[in-house]
């Protein structure tokens, strides 16, 4: 696919859905997908501002993109936004599941709404746009889901048992979907470790520790989802992007 496309546009023609896109690593992900040549679908559900400001700035850049509000933990929004991209594009060749939220909670005190509301965010909104994405990408006969997990699947967190427990979802939904949505579909994810963007407080604690002796940044995640976009043999992974971290 990327061997006949020019240098820096490997994903020209392809079409781009992230998830949570409006801020942070999401809008990374979705500069990056743009910079290599794919046209891109920024979802959102309440950073509109900042949705449509990504969207101006892809545009600039040369490629298509609009901005989607779904709330994607709920059926009947996720099936509108996927209708409205086919309608749009005619085409969805890469779901980027980026959307999530994290906080901590001791195990004793944790409510059962914290519970439903990080496992809605983290967990069924990825099994229910993979679930809306893989009828299209199979009319197509290929396509690529990219699930954002996290070291706290891989990683037990006391403070985080409901954050560890939807990360570590994802990651077995990731390789239940890649055996069932193969050959046309690969599925695989990608599990950041502490990443950081200006203004934030340096984690001097993380910077110590890990061999790489530094923090994440948002392009470190972009760099892995746009390998993963294009790769052609790889299916079912979990690629760890956090400087060392799983080593300490």
């Amino acid at each position: 696919m990327a061997g006949n496309a020019t240098k820096g546009q490997a994903l020209a023609g392809r079409v781009a859905l992230v998830t949570g896109a409006a801020k942070r690593i999401g809008r990374s992900i979705a500069l990056r997908l743009a910079a290599e040549g794919a046209d891109v679908v920024v979802n959102y559900e309440t950073s509109k501002a900042e949705a449509e400001e990504l969207v101006r700035e892809i545009k600039a850049g040369g490629r298509r993109a609009v901005a989607a509000q779904a709330n994607v933990s709920q059926r009947e929004e996720v099936q509108k936004l996927f209708s409205s991209v086919e309608n749009e594009f005619r085409r969805l060749d890469i779901l980027v599941n980026n959307a999530g939220m994290f906080f901590a909670a001791k195990f004793e005190e944790l409510t059962e709404e914290q519970w439903d509301r990080i496992m809605n965010t983290n967990l069924k909104s990825q099994f229910l746009c993979a679930q809306a994405a893989a009828p299209i990408m199979k009319r197509q006969g290929r396509g690529r889901i990219i699930n954002l997990s996290s070291l706290g699947g891989l990683l037990a967190w006391p403070a985080y048992t409901h954050y560890c427990v939807s990360k570590a979802g994802v990651i077995m939904l990731t390789r239940c979907l890649a055996s069932a949505l193969g050959p046309e579909i690969l599925v695989n994810s990608v599990a950041p470790g502490t990443i950081q963007f200006p203004g934030e407080v340096p984690d001097e604690d993380y910077i110590r520790r890990v061999p790489l002796h530094r923090t994440g940044t948002g392009e470190d995640i972009a760099d892995a989802v746009a390998y993963l976009a294009t790769a052609d043999f790889v299916t079912g992974q979990v690629l760890a992007v956090d400087g060392g971290r799983l080593l300490v």
